[in-house]
């Protein structure tokens, strides 16, 4: 959907030749300038290859946007075609007739929307001529029928008469008309001189009648031969062009054959949606409807004001409004429409929050496809094309503060890896912390105001439970996310070692995850009453099923794999000897891990590495082994306490015999070999301890918010 702009392009080898685009300025353009960088800089030919190149461009912009508008007209008519009602007592053999007509039309617009913008402009080209080879036919048919020249005498325009002769203004008119009909008929279908000559000949022929007052049997008959001449002619060159046709639709198939073939059908229709730029053209068809709408009802209403005086105010302009909304997505096609422009405008938004909170993830910008998918899926779950104006307007409004509720969510998610970024990298310029704190108190406060304004103008039900349910939810993670935030700032002002900060961090990020599982099995069973007792529905089925596995599942299961893996890491620590008091004094070094010398105890592996508790806790989250020579670190038998240490470097304190170590960390080994080796713990999916430097530490997954509750809880009230 809503909403790339890349093109994808395959080459198909064996036909490569065909598949060349040629009518394309700006890559011809930049594929023949001359490199002036090295040898000519600063000379005349730079400046000229640059305008050149900047013409290209244009040009090439040009041509997409006159893509994007030719493709438009394709969409209207499938709208007006599905949209359609058709009266079912004419018989079998009129339905049938209509069923053919309308499946024709919606055939030949889809191929039209499809093709290649080469044989799109040709396509268009023919259209046009014979466009004006029809308005030459009409003209001269009206003309020697229904107009009376003799009573035309000396009325010319301002009123004014210019000849002594009955009419003459009007049949120069229409001679002028009429010789530019016919040059651009010509022009258009490309005809060779001579013919070129006839065929204006051919159209100028009827007016001639007029000029020497025939009688009008006689000026008829030469209108419908005209015409009769011109169609056959129009038919010759369709007809010579059908050649072009096949070999142009031979080389689609082959092309969408051999495309299948290689890379499947998902990727198929993903390089059609990207090459005819489908979000462009539903977002111009829905702007387009709607203005040709909101034309037509002002100039109804300013008819009705001036008829009856009706006054304007706030009621007449909401009943306006209103209207707008409810006929912008009356069809699949509108709301599809809709979707684009929501698209365009979430994607928009999402980038001038990232550029005001300083973030710089390519992930956070994906809200210009999240925000539009969820609007089509809500439309579709309700019926929103299909009930009465007056529900579609309440509808659509409940859809859109669904909507609302799930931007805010993904908002936070943007804001949120900043504030940590900031808080755990210690950064003391108050700039950088202004923008994120404001984006994340609004969003605290946003919520608040929108469930206090729906609850006060509604009364309760299963879409307004389910609204503030969100609501709750989205103030509870901000609340989260600032309490983590400020325990980090905390301990970078005292910059003193902390070491239950890494619990605390856990157990608020984890209140916080129990806190959202049980929002999601509260969701769950409001749209399991909402199926069963009010509006049910497969989709309403399916995005409950992913709520489900999603939203519940996962997030149970990797919060538990989070305790499990906490308690196998304080586990391990334990099981490491600890080395306090004069030992510690003895080793003059620092922890390998912060850099920081060892103030009260220290922890040895049996690879003699020794670490801060703290730090090789925070380590083992991430993977079983030794950060400095990557040997396990988890040792089964607790008997190695009086074991001998070494510095990180190597040596061995005084007093103690290194052999007696290595001689228990073989058996230990050996034992582990005989009775198989203990699979290496898994990257955490969802850390919550997530205190440690990325650099430092390895980046962390994070759990991407799922849409689906928002779906899911979409309900219906009575």
């Amino acid at each position: 959907m809503c909403c790339a702009h890349a093109h994808c392009h395959f080459r198909v080898p064996h036909i490569a030749t065909a598949a060349e685009p040629k009518w394309r300025p700006a890559e011809i353009l930049r594929d023949t300038e001359p490199d002036h960088n090295t040898e000519t800089c600063g000379s005349p030919d730079t400046g000229i290859s640059a305008m050149a190149s900047a013409h290209g461009r244009l040009g090439q912009h040009f041509l997409a946007v006159l893509d994007v508008v030719l493709r438009v007209p394709s969409i209207f008519i499938i709208d007006t075609i599905f949209n359609s009602y058709s009266d079912p007592g004419t018989g079998w053999s009129g339905t049938a007739g209509r069923a053919l007509i309308r499946a024709l039309g919606i055939l030949v617009s889809s191929v039209v929307l499809v093709l290649s913008q080469k044989s799109l402009f040709k396509f268009y080209t023919l259209f046009v001529a014979v466009l004006l080879g029809a308005a030459s036919v009409l003209v001269n048919y009206y003309s020697t029928s229904h107009i009376d020249f003799y009573s035309a005498y000396n009325k010319a325009a301002l009123g004014f008469g210019l000849l002594p002769r009955s009419g003459p203004t009007l049949w120069l008119g229409l001679a002028l008309l009429q010789l530019l009909l016919g040059l651009g008929y010509v022009a258009l279908l490309n005809v060779q001189s001579f013919c070129a000559a006839l065929v204006v000949l051919d159209i100028m022929v009827p007016l001639w009648g007029l000029m020497v007052e025939l009688p009008a049997h006689v000026r008829q008959a030469l209108a419908l031969a005209s015409g009769a001449i011109l169609a056959m002619h129009a038919a010759a060159n369709l007809l010579w062009k059908l050649k072009w046709f096949y070999y142009s639709c031979r080389y689609v198939y082959l092309l969408l054959r051999h495309m299948y073939r290689i890379y499947g059908l998902q990727l198929l229709l993903e390089d059609t949606w990207k090459r005819i730029r489908f979000p462009d053209i539903l977002r111009v068809f829905w702007l387009t409807r709607m203005t040709a709408q909101a034309v037509i009802l002002v100039y109804v209403v300013r008819v009705v004001r001036s008829e009856s005086g009706l006054q304007l105010g706030w009621d007449l302009f909401w009943d306006l409004s209103s209207n707008l909304i409810i006929s912008g997505c009356d069809s699949t096609l509108t709301v599809l429409g809709m979707s684009a422009v929501i698209s365009s405008l979430a994607h928009y938004l999402g980038l001038s929050i990232l550029a005001f909170i300083g973030s710089t993830e390519e992930e956070d910008k994906r809200l210009g496809f999240v925000a539009p998918v969820l609007f089509f899926i809500l439309a579709l779950q309700t019926g929103l094309s299909g009930l009465s104006p007056e529900d579609r307007l309440v509808r659509l409004s409940r859809n859109m503060c669904l909507l609302l509720t799930a931007i805010l969510h993904f908002i936070h998610g943007m804001t949120d890896p900043v504030l940590m970024s900031l808080s755990a990298s210690h950064v003391s310029s108050v700039r950088r912390h202004v923008p994120v704190l404001l984006v994340s108190f609004i969003l605290f406060a946003l919520p608040i105001l929108l469930s206090y304004v729906l609850w006060h103008h509604n009364v309760l039900n299963t879409w307004l439970f389910a609204v503030t349910a969100f609501c709750v939810e989205l103030c509870l993670k901000v609340l989260v996310s600032l309490t983590v935030y400020a325990l980090f700032m905390i301990d970078g002002f005292y910059n003193v070692l902390w070491e239950k900060l890494d619990d605390y961090v856990y157990y608020v990020r984890s209140t916080g995850n129990v806190i959202e599982f049980v929002f999601g099995v509260i969701m769950f069973g409001n749209g399991a009453y909402t199926m069963m007792f009010e509006v049910g529905s497969k989709i309403r089925a399916c995005m409950m099923c992913l709520h489900a596995y999603f939203n519940i599942y996962l997030q149970a299961k990797n919060g538990w794999k989070t305790f499990i893996n906490r308690r196998t890491a304080v586990k391990k620590i334990n099981s490491l000897p600890e080395v306090k008091g004069a030992q510690l004094r003895e080793i003059e070094d620092v922890c390998a891990i912060c850099y920081q010398e060892f103030a009260t105890s220290a922890r040895i592996t049996p690879c003699h590495h020794y670490f801060h508790a703290l730090c090789l806790r925070k380590w083992l989250y991430i993977q079983d082994t030794c950060p400095m020579c990557h040997q396990r670190v988890y040792i089964e038998d607790d008997g190695h306490e009086r074991a001998t240490f070494s510095n990180n470097n190597g040596y061995a304190a005084p007093g103690q015999e290194r052999a007696e170590f290595e001689g228990e960390e073989g058996g230990a080994n050996a034992g582990a070999a005989a009775g198989g080796a203990e699979p290496e713990n898994e990257l955490l999916e969802d850390n919550d301890s997530i205190e440690y430097d990325e650099e430092e530490w390895g980046t962390q997954p994070g759990v991407t918010l799922v849409e689906e509750e928002y779906i899911n809880d979409d309900t219906d009230s009575n």
